[in-house]
Order: C-alpha cells, then structure tokens, then sequence
C-alpha cells in the first residue's frame, strides 16, 4: 500500500459543466456542452460549433489583480486546481512549501491572450503589448500560475503531447510522490476557442466541419466525420495513499493503478502503440484485461483513428468483451485537458457503478465489434477502469484506476 498513488480531490471546469457533481450529473444525463461557437463571429470558418466552457460564478469574482497577467484558460486552471484542493481538505498554507508540486498539461498555454497581443502589435505597435506576453501565451504557464498561488514550489512540469498529455501530466506526478512529495496538484487544461486557434484547427482533416451540435462528433460510427474542438478540462489532487489515511483525507476517489505510453507514428494503420500502451499499464496495475471492467476511449472521431481503436480493444478484451465509453462526446476533444477530464469521469464511474453514455451516436451504426455504451448509460459493479488517449503526431497513453 505504501506506494499506492490516490486521488484525493478533483476539480474540473468543462462545457458540460463546472465542478465534478456539476459534470457528472450533466455527463449522466446526457447533457452535452457542444454548441455553436460564442466567443466571437465564426461564420467564416469551417468550423462551427465547440464544447465552451460557460462563464460562472466564481469566474465573475475573481480577483482584478491576475485578470491582467492571465488568459482565461489560465484562470480555468486555477479554478480548477482550487475545487480539488477543496474536495481534497488540502490546505497549501499549512504545508511546507517544497513539499508540494504541480504538473499541469497544456499544449497552448494562454493563446488567446497570445493572440490579442499581437493584434495590438501590427494594429498599435510595439508600445500597446502588455508585459505579461512574456508569461501569460507559454504552455507552462498554467503549471506556474497554481504553483505561485498556493505556494507550492516543489517538483513543477509540463508534459506536451496533445490529447495524451494529461495522462502523461499525471503519471509524472504519480513518480514524484512515490519519491516522497506529499501533495502533487496535476492534470490538463487546454483549449483553442479564439479566432488563431479555430484557423490552426480547422486545417486539419480530424475536425468536424459539421454544423449541427448532435452530429458534429460521432465516434465509432459509420457517420464519423471529425471530433468537435473544446476547451478546459480537469486538475486532480494526487497523495500516497498512507498519508491520505493518516491526515484522514475527505474522498480517496481511487487508485492511480498502472500507466503505460508509447508512439505509434501511423496510429491509423493499427493502433500498435495504443496496444502496447495498454498493455504495459495493465502489467504496471498487475492487473489483466479480464479486470477491466469499462474502457474510456480516445474515440479520435474519424472512421479510420475508430476503426485501429476498436481493433486495440477487441484484441485486448474479445469482441464485445467490456462496456466502452466516450462521454467526450458532449464535450469535445479538449488536447491536454481531455485525458484528466476522462481520469475524473471514471473514477466517478467506479464509486457509483454507472457506465456514462455516449451521446448522439447510434446503436446500429456502431462498430460491432466492441460494446459502446449508448442512450442512457448502464449501471454495473466495477473495481477497474482503463483510460485511454492519443496525441496527434503519434503519441498514445493508457492509465488503470481502481477503487480505492
């Protein structure tokens, strides 16, 4: 047990809602955040319909004095980081200093601040740039923000590798508190919703030019066209197990089991790095795939991405051989925050024996071969769960999480 990593809190900031009873309850009743894109005029892009995260309240309250230096998914980071270390009953001012890290995953950092800036350096010229730019665009720079925050200035890192970097954000945490960090604050937030992000993304052959927000994404259907683009995602607060029980923790969600990474530079042609990423988080839980009792797929929405993930599950678990879920479906791809986003789903699947369902998608256009869980979800006694993600440019992540 001593080398047990748990989760003590999570926090999350996500289209379908903001902290995790908000999320969940939206998650299990379907309730989706995808929607026409707000945040500014999209009508002549591609792309035309995101999972946004919604203003809330404790976002109107935030203190004037880091709105200037931020980026609002900086902000979200931080929200995020203070839910969990709330529903953890950590409180970083009574803990030493360095015995405290963060490792957020982000691949864009604050590009929307990125973005305003340099409007106000070919519009008004150098002298209108705000100082902060500096800082406030960098991928490090959620890690940094929470760290100055609360004060924790032990181990610090950054894992970039897209929609597998939250898994890899949690795993790095994981070894820093078997080496004897009490308290490791990790996960991902990310996010491309601003006038750059949405033309980065919408030249690439994955995202859904569809208009209509129940059909956009549709992964493992044969009417799979593309994943709808999000933003935000989940902090997670991760302890030893022994000193969770000993400070007599609130929640101990569950275990961080067993991880795995690998790089598939052709993850269509078959999915051999998923495989054997799944297969070495499998030997580092001990467990098999007969202890899995659901998967929380990448689900990359494109028939090809689909298809090399289904093969991966139906040669881990047979056909049909373990209930399959994608409740991304109501939020979007979110990069870097969609794997942590995915770590909290299960983990809050475990403790209530619920299956969350994958919206939108129809049962009859399913890839036979695995058991996607559809319409209203399934409730079911589960021990194990394996998340899986990818990263566009060949990056592939699994992590197991058991009850505790």
């Amino acid at each position: 047990m001593k080398h047990n990593v748990v989760v003590t809190g999570i926090g999350v900031t996500a289209p379908n809602g903001v902290g995790a009873d908000e999320f969940w309850k939206s998650t299990l009743d379907g309730v989706s955040g995808i929607r026409p894109i707000s945040r500014f005029d999209a009508a002549d892009y591609p792309v035309a319909v995101a999972g946004e995260v919604p203003e809330f309240a404790e976002e109107k309250a935030f203190t004037k004095k880091l709105m200037p230096q931020t980026d609002r998914l900086t902000r979200l980071s931080l929200f995020a980081s203070a839910f969990a270390l709330e529903d953890a009953g950590v409180r970083p001012d009574e803990l030493p200093e360095f015995s405290m890290g963060v490792a957020v995953s982000s691949s864009t950092g604050g590009l929307e601040f990125g973005q305003r800036e340099l409007q106000q350096l070919w519009g008004t010229g150098w002298e209108s740039v705000s100082a902060y730019m500096s800082f406030a665009w960098y991928y490090a720079v959620h890690t940094g923000q929470i760290s100055i925050r609360n004060g924790m200035r032990g181990p610090g890192g950054v894992v970039i590798s897209e929609q597998a970097g939250g898994l890899d954000a949690l795993a790095f945490a994981r070894r820093r508190v078997r080496k004897g960090v009490s308290v490791m604050t990790a996960g991902g937030m990310d996010g491309l919703i601003c006038p750059y992000g949405v033309a980065i993304q919408s030249s690439a052959r994955e995202v859904s030019t569809r208009t209509d927000p129940d059909g956009a994404y549709l992964p493992f259907d044969t009417d799979a066209a593309g994943h709808v683009i999000g933003e935000g995602g989940a902090i997670l607060i991760l302890e030893n197990q022994e000193d969770a029980e000993r400070r007599q923790a609130p929640h101990i969600h569950g275990v961080i089991a067993g991880y795995g990474s690998a790089f598939d530079p052709a993850p269509a042609s078959g999915g051999d790095g998923l495989l054997r990423a799944s297969r070495i988080a499998l030997a580092d839980a001990g467990l098999t795939a007969a202890d899995i009792d659901v998967v929380f797929a990448d689900a990359a929405g494109t028939v090809a991405l689909d298809l090399a993930e289904a093969t991966v599950l139906t040669t881990l678990f047979g056909e049909r051989g373990v209930p399959v879920s994608a409740p991304k479906t109501m939020t979007g791809r979110l990069l870097s925050g969609g794997a942590p986003l995915d770590v909290a789903a299960a983990l809050l699947a475990l403790r209530d024996g619920v299956v969350p369902p994958t919206v939108n998608v129809a049962q009859d256009r399913t890839d036979p071969r695995i058991d996607l869980v559809t319409g209203t979800g399934r409730s079911r006694e589960m021990r194990a769960a394996l998340v899986l993600a990818r990263g566009r440019g060949g990056f592939a992540s699994a992590m197991v999480l058991t009850r505790p």
